[in-house]
């Protein structure tokens, strides 16, 4: 038993070493996450590896001479230097390039979590950005995962908040006026909730003519049903003006009547209605993406907050007179109120997110 409490008094010494450095680790971590910065989720990463591999080095220091000789001690650390030497220059195209490419697109700023992008063939909204990876879901409601270095290697189409164009096409004969076909496309453009709409002609085929109908879209939330929903204002549109959605070399083998044209008859009765915009289908594929933009903005408001207090810190060390401190003092409570509640919430919201 004495031999045994020996052997345990000597590990005391690194044992108070390991946790010390979980706690300095945790620590850092709380604190990053409590101030909730824009870079919040990269430097947490950053300083968790950096702490780590420190700690790791303070713990072989503090191991016993009777159980690690100090031959042995700089045998390990030489090859823990070698290790990560090898590491490094083996993984430096992938793990550094990751890393830097996550350095820099956080420096750009370009896109933020709830943004819509494109890369290559991949599609959807932004739900996390990591030191190196960002991770999208799609229209599907499946999350696709992206290395940093993919993005900074292909271009990146990010949709603006204020508002994008949306458009879609139609082949028609050359038996229709274009200038009818223009303001049916415009109406239904309208009809689906889009502004300042416009029709462009795309291509003068052999068998048919190519109309683009366009128009701006301020909430980019809809921009999946808004697409569906101007092709449908557009078949109503053309159907119900007796328009035929066929090009010349169109063929059937029905008995046809010579004025019976191939329209639908349930083409709908009331275009110039605009339609009213349902959101059901982004909430249901964008739930994540919703969630991290939420958490985006209240990091920033959280920021914004705490400049506020910390300017009206400065201030009160200024003003002398009582009542412009009690005002201070008044604003500065207000603002500490305002900061809690915000850290509830993103506490609250991080803690769904991880269920």
């Amino acid at each position: 038993m004495s031999h045994f409490l020996d052997s345990i008094r000597e590990f005391v010494p690194t044992g108070v070493a390991v946790i010390v450095i979980v706690l300095i680790i945790f620590g850092v971590r709380y604190l990053i996450d409590k101030r909730a910065r824009v870079h919040g989720n990269v430097a947490r990463q950053v300083m968790t590896m950096l702490l780590s591999f420190v700690g790791l080095l303070i713990v072989l220091m503090f191991i016993p001479e009777q159980h690690l000789s100090e031959t042995s001690r700089g045998q390990l650390l030489s090859l823990i230097g070698i290790l990560l030497s090898a590491s490094i220059a083996l993984s430096s195209t992938t793990f550094i390039g990751n890393a830097m490419a996550g350095l820099m697109l956080r420096s750009v700023k370009s896109f933020r979590p709830g943004d819509f992008v494109r890369v290559g063939d991949h599609f959807g909204r932004v739900t996390e950005r990591g030191l190196f990876h960002i991770e999208i879901q799609n229209e599907d409601r499946d999350l696709t995962t992206l290395p940093n270095l993919y993005l900074v290697t292909n271009p990146v189409k990010v949709i603006l908040s204020s508002g994008t164009i949306i458009s879609a096409e139609v082949s028609l004969g050359y038996d229709v006026p274009h200038t009818d076909v223009e303001d049916i496309l415009k109406k239904a453009a309208i009809s689906a909730g889009l502004t300042d709409p416009f029709v462009l002609i795309i291509e003068l085929g052999d068998f048919s003519v190519t109309y683009r109908a366009s128009g701006m879209l301020a909430e980019v939330r809809h921009l999946i049903s808004i697409r569906s929903k101007l092709r449908a204002m557009m078949l109503d549109g053309l159907h119900q003006a007796g328009v035929e959605i066929v090009s010349p070399n169109f063929m059937n083998t029905r008995a046809l009547a010579e004025k019976e044209r191939i329209i639908p008859r349930s083409a709908a009765p009331n275009l110039a209605e605009e339609s009213k915009v349902e959101p059901a289908i982004e909430k249901l594929a964008f739930d994540l993406a919703d969630e991290a933009e939420s958490i985006e903005k209240l990091n920033q408001l959280l920021t914004e907050t705490v400049n506020e207090l910390d300017a009206l810190k400065d201030r009160s060390k200024e003003v002398e007179s009582d009542e412009e401190k009690e005002k201070i003092k008044g604003n500065m409570e207000r603002l500490e109120a305002r900061r809690e509640e915000i850290e509830r919430l993103v506490r609250k919201m991080n803690e769904k997110k991880e269920e």
